[in-house]
């Protein structure tokens, strides 16, 4: 992969206040753009963060054919940034493509291209604890043929953005059942634009009602836990940690992955499987739904400290009484800091 790069002349990291950095609100400088036209990606290069023109009557507007990732970079303390595990994300980008019919990236090309744009935006990592440079690949499509088919041209785009944490408290959900996120055999599981813009409505509905987030169950029945809008779900029922098996209609979190082989590397009982909501309002009235908490890059680990089902409202305990979701948190960012010994080689070096 050949690279150009052009840099902008008027930064803006002088002037850039790291003492307020709400999530997703700030780009960086530059970002990294590649076109694939005529069967292959080309033109790879970085340049100033712009805007791009596109036809109204593109398969994006008309057809919703977008995806994208999320990740992180942080910097240890010896000065040099670092991805958590990249490759689990390019692996899922490129089954998010497959899935949409858009085309796959080498997936070396892929990694050289995150290196490149988080070497190229180091300075903007913010330091702090929850704080990184939210990474966030992107492709969509840029075919103008209005028939119902895949576009022939797409264009991938790498932006960086300087961000705090996604949650800056614990958060309170409430079951939806009406509305449906995603179903076994949909796409559900793709990280694409269309599965986020059907939870939007019902996600405010919530706020309306003084909630923070929706946790999705499976319709028709709507008994089967799946995910929260932003987040995959783990509960601890007495002494066993549970999590929604993945069914297709589930993101296959990245966040998720490393929580599972955290949680047993530390010796702990966890269970992927089918999880009911009336078996966590069952765990309640006993008094064995210990934690609740959602995973995900850009929210690490969040406290669940409300679920309300039907007319009942659930209160979790304190949050000095979260041993389990704390330890992931310390060792995810404990990772990210170098303040916990990396033995597995997750941590992948940009410079």
């Amino acid at each position: 992969m050949e690279l150009k790069v052009n840099k902008t002349q008027q930064s803006r990291l002088s002037n850039f206040d790291f003492s307020d950095i709400p999530f997703g609100k700030y780009v960086s400088d530059h970002m990294l753009v590649a076109e694939y036209e005529n069967g292959q990606w080309q033109n790879w290069r970085i340049e100033p963060y712009q805007a791009f023109p596109m036809e109204p009557k593109c398969a994006t507007i008309q057809y919703a054919q977008t995806i994208f990732e999320g990740m992180k970079a942080t910097v240890k303390k010896d000065g040099v940034p670092y991805l958590l595990r990249p490759a689990l994300n390019i692996k899922r980008f490129n089954r998010s493509a497959e899935r949409m019919c858009m085309p796959t990236i080498d997936e070396s090309d892929f990694l050289q291209a995150l290196k490149a744009i988080v070497a190229c935006e180091k300075d903007w990592i913010p330091q702090g604890d929850g704080n990184s440079l939210y990474v966030r690949p992107t492709m969509y499509a840029t075919g103008s043929d209005l028939g119902v088919n895949p576009s022939r041209s797409y264009r991938f785009v790498i932006f960086t953005m300087p961000s705090g944490m996604y949650y800056s408290k614990p958060v309170k959900l409430v079951t939806e059942r009406k509305y449906i996120r995603a179903v076994p055999g949909g796409t559900g599981e793709a990280k694409t634009g269309g599965n986020y813009a059907a939870s939007l409505y019902p996600a405010q509905l919530a706020k309306q009602k003084g909630y923070d987030q929706v946790m999705w169950l499976e319709g028709d029945r709507f008994q089967k836990i799946q995910e929260v809008g932003t987040m995959n779900l783990f509960f601890v029922l007495g002494d066993t940690v549970v999590t929604p098996k993945l069914s297709g209609a589930i993101l296959r979190g990245t966040t998720r992955m490393n929580v599972l082989e955290i949680l047993r590397d530390k010796g702990h009982r966890v269970e992927e499987r089918d999880i009911y909501i009336n078996e966590i309002v069952e765990a309640y009235n006993k008094g064995e739904l210990n934690e609740a908490f959602g995973v995900g890059t850009a929210a690490v680990v969040s406290h669940i400290s409300e679920i309300a089902h039907e007319d009942l409202k659930m209160s979790l305990p304190s949050m000095d009484n979260r041993p389990v979701a704390k330890m992931i948190y310390e060792q995810i960012e404990g990772l990210r800091s170098g303040e916990v010994v990396d033995t597995k080689g997750w941590m992948v070096p940009v410079l």
